[in-house]
């Protein structure tokens, strides 16, 4: 049960997602406490040295490597952390429910059913078609779901995975589970089909359902705003190329004016008039930032600069409608925007935050709500006090 802990590696620039879990390896007469990690491509770290696959890994447990049983009075290590031993040690897993637990994991990396999944899907064809081939099915699949994960598999708390243990025994046997328990009959069988059909229109209900204030998700696809040079000049006409910071566009702020909002932010981020001016005259966007690594940089500018990123980019937007339709017309979809030159601005790197990105969607936010006719003082609002 490790999906909430999440890690990756990186193989050939390429980041692989994982998990992991705690485990106990044993090397002589000590357990050692160590992670089990567990990756998308089926490598698998069990802290014995190196990579493995779940063949291995199950060798590691046949070896007792990896170990799942604990001898009363064994020394433990949690490496530099604490040492101690074992008195009336219990292990909540055995080998098979391990490497049970790892294939799911590893199906759940891959965004595939796990075994839980693969089971309601049996289900849900036995539904469709309830046959006793296709009720088979369902409890080969229940059989296949680690044996201390099952109760978990509906999700309920109440009656647990009771109605599945009853939908995979034979009339007139006692419960799945239950060697001494009630026997299951016909009424039983139709309560517990009755459940599973009653849960199918909760799940629709709920996969169909939309919150008050609208989608959780994007509804569009993700808009890329690439960095591209036009040495013979920029597209006539353009397309997303206007949502770049360096495309022309001139901008008021306060009592002066600039080319694009990259000669605004880079202008702005000295306190040098002499600076100032030079860089809000260069040519191009790209030439105002090759002058400004150059000029004195104000003091705390890195505190300072995603306000007046955010103060620039409006400014762009609210005073260039054309420009603001462009960006509107990319409805609700998650913004990236690509410059390798800052990770901070821009995606391109693992650490990168996409700022320009994501304050392209709070000034899109916000044209759509001044077109809605919703008031907001910010959205009306494009002066600002920021001087050289």
């Amino acid at each position: 049960m490790t999906r909430y802990r999440r890690t990756y590696r990186d193989v050939d620039g390429q980041r692989i997602e994982g998990t992991w879990r705690h485990i106990f390896t044993r090397n002589m007469d000590t357990y050692f406490l160590t992670d089990l990690v567990i990756y998308a491509d089926g490598a698998i770290d069990c802290g014995t040295g190196g990579f493995t696959d779940l063949d291995g890994l199950a060798e590691q447990l046949r070896r007792g490597r990896v170990a799942t049983a604990l001898e009363d009075g064994a020394r433990a290590s949690a490496h530099h952390l604490a040492g101690w031993r074992f008195t009336e040690p219990s292990s909540a897993v055995n080998a098979e429910m391990l490497l049970g637990e790892v294939a799911d994991e590893i199906d759940r990396l891959n965004d595939r059913p796990d075994s839980t999944g693969r089971c309601l899907q049996a289900v849900q064809t036995y539904l469709a078609d309830p046959t006793e081939d296709h009720r088979h099915t369902v409890r080969e699949r229940y059989l296949e779901i680690p044996e201390h994960l099952r109760v978990y598999a509906l999700g309920d708390m109440d009656r647990k995975d009771t109605p599945l243990r009853i939908l995979i025994t034979d009339l007139g046997e006692p419960l799945h589970g239950w060697p001494n328990g009630p026997v299951v009959t016909e009424q039983k069988r139709a309560e517990a089909i009755a459940y599973f059909r009653e849960q199918e229109v909760a799940i629709e209900a709920w996969e169909a359902r939309v919150p008050a204030d609208g989608p959780e998700h994007p509804m569009q696809p993700t808009l890329t705003i690439p960095k591209a040079v036009y040495p013979q000049g920029w597209p006539d006409p353009p397309g997303v190329e206007v949502l770049q910071n360096d495309y022309p566009a001139v901008i008021t702020v306060g009592a002066n004016s600039y080319p694009s909002v990259a000669h605004a932010y880079w202008a702005l981020s000295t306190p040098d008039p002499h600076w100032h001016d030079q860089i809000a005259a260069a040519p191009r966007g790209y030439d105002a930032g090759k002058l400004a690594e150059q000029a004195p940089r104000r003091t705390d500018w890195a505190a300072a600069r995603l306000a007046v990123m955010t103060v620039l980019l409006r400014a762009k937007y609210t005073q260039h409608p054309q420009m603001a339709q462009t960006l509107l017309a990319s409805g609700d979809a998650r913004v990236v925007y690509v410059d390798f030159g800052s990770a901070y601005w821009s995606v391109g790197s693992q650490r990168a935050t996409n700022w320009i990105g994501r304050l392209l969607e709070v000034i899109r936010s916000e044209l759509a709500a001044a077109k809605a006719g919703i008031s907001l003082p910010a959205i009306h609002g494009t002066d600002s006090s920021a001087s050289p």
